[in-house]
């Protein structure tokens, strides 16, 4: 199943109306990182969701490819201003994931290796509108790119996408993750230009 994120338009859209304030269109895909770049086998990998009721949701790489992997076509905006339009990835959908979990909380917290955090309300998450991103571009992600696996939350600042994702765990508070605790907004909306707190 193709996805085309529909927050961002379609293709005939000029460039203009597809940026949201404050960003310039970027041809290639710069690298930005904190701290050194992980190397996560992906025969050791695993993705978890952990509920307040310590109930922990778990999938390998090979589970996680089997819930089912889509194609996504969608705009990405970072923090620092740039923007790269009609990427092409491919993930499987957190609605996927997210099915069976038995949660009241209204927030999560991503985990990434390398200790990085970011926090996120879930329904920014469902609804078709986040995934465990696998590849980019028609290849598999590179190390510093976040591969093996990173979320994709297009709809946000990409630093809400965090690379080498490995696990989520209910919040019933919007708690703030590593660059939320160091001035950025807690959500990071690009069309309100939500950057820093």
């Amino acid at each position: 199943m193709g996805i085309v994120n529909s927050g961002f338009g379609e293709r005939r859209q000029s460039i203009d109306t597809r940026l949201p304030p404050g960003q310039t269109l970027a041809h290639d895909w710069p690298v930005l990182s904190v701290g050194p770049t992980p190397v996560v086998d992906e025969n050791r990998w695993n993705f978890t969701i952990r509920t307040e009721d310590e109930v922990a949701h778990r999938w390998n790489w090979s589970e996680l490819l089997e819930v089912g992997v889509e194609d996504i076509v969608t705009d990405i905006h970072c923090v620092t201003h740039w923007s790269k339009l009609d990427m092409t990835w491919r993930g499987v959908s957190l609605d996927r994931l997210f099915d069976g979990v038995e949660t009241s909380c209204d927030f999560v917290m991503v985990s990434s290796a390398g200790g990085y955090t970011t926090n996120l309300p879930l329904e920014d998450l469902l609804d078709g509108q986040a995934w465990i991103a696998t590849e980019a571009e028609g290849e598999p992600l590179t190390p510093e790119h976040g591969g093996p696996a990173r979320l994709l939350v297009p709809h946000l600042y990409f630093w809400k996408s965090a690379k080498w994702v490995l696990g989520m765990e209910m919040m019933v508070a919007d708690d703030p993750g590593f660059w939320e605790q160091n001035g950025y907004h807690l959500r990071g909306d690009p069309w309100r230009e939500e950057r820093y707190s």
